[in-house]
């Protein structure tokens, strides 16, 4: 990627001559290169083949200046280089004007988004309807990972108002738990994900234990059998997407298809809609 990004940048993009002794190619030299990064040719040599392969973060960062990197790119170079990105070390809870405008389109599919740390901050109505409205629970409360690892009688077992049940309640608690090692990685100067860890490595005994293994992963998918009051059990299935860098979790619950599954959580939907509301409005956290 270095030589690839080398050959892209014009020797006029860091005021350097263009004329003068022929050029093979239109991007920066190797030698040119390693002067504005501060390291030596062979350096740079060996990392375009491959044989440099822990250089050291301010390496990286003189790399990335000297490449003029755009952000993407930036963090691409530090984790090839098996570094953390540099972050402001802040989880973001902002949902971009564009993604808010696809999940209000989602209509009777029950939408809700979760921040890095798997603090709720968004849901559609249909969410409401199938599992509960969420203010029914403290903003601070409002969080998968401490609903599942609960630290005392005020924290809820669930964010669903009613019996969710999973096909495999080890396997998403370990995810989850998993996952937010992964946040820990991605925002190491976040003290709300620091407070929350905090919290349940001291107050659960399954998470701590869950946390002690050290393993790294995400939470995609699951399926769940919503008891719901109304009109019975609704088995759906679990997606979650992330937005990007923010690690914003979009999380999709919908039925098959043409299903009785999906005709009772179009019933459950509407049943929970107050009179006159359109469906699919938004609720914001």
């Amino acid at each position: 990627m270095i030589r690839t990004w080398r050959d892209r940048l014009p020797p006029s993009a860091v005021a350097l001559p263009t004329g003068g002794r022929a050029r093979r190619a239109a991007g920066l030299r190797r030698e040119e290169l390693a002067e504005l990064a501060g390291v030596s040719v062979d350096y740079v040599v060996r990392l375009e083949q491959g044989r440099a392969t822990t250089p050291s973060a301010s390496v990286v960062g003189s790399l990335a200046r000297a490449l003029q990197l755009s952000g993407a790119e930036r963090d691409h170079l530090y984790r090839l280089a098996h570094l953390v990105p540099p972050t402001d070390g802040a989880i973001s809870d902002h949902i971009p004007p564009g993604v808010h405008r696809v999940l209000a389109r989602l209509g009777d599919v029950a939408v809700a988004v979760y921040a890095a740390d798997w603090q709720l901050i968004w849901w559609n109505r249909s969410w409401a309807a199938l599992l509960g409205e969420p203010t029914a629970w403290p903003t601070r409360l409002r969080n998968f990972a401490r609903s599942r690892f609960p630290v005392g009688a005020a924290d809820p077992v669930r964010l669903a108002r009613w019996p969710v049940i999973e096909q495999d309640r080890a396997a998403v608690d370990a995810a989850v738990v998993f996952d937010l090692r992964r946040a820990t990685g991605r925002f190491p100067q976040d003290a709300r994900l620091a407070e929350l860890i905090r919290v349940l490595g001291e107050g659960n005994p399954r998470f701590a234990e869950l946390w002690a293994t050290g393993a790294v992963a995400t939470h995609r998918e699951d399926h769940k059998t919503i008891e719901h009051p109304s009109v019975g059990p609704i088995i759906v299935d679990c997606d979650v997407l992330t937005d990007g860098d923010s690690e914003l979790k979009i999380v999709i619950m919908s039925a098959v298809p043409g299903s009785e599954d999906e005709t009772k959580l179009r019933l459950a939907t509407i049943a929970g809609q107050p009179v006159g509301a359109p469906i699919g409005s938004s609720q914001l956290s």
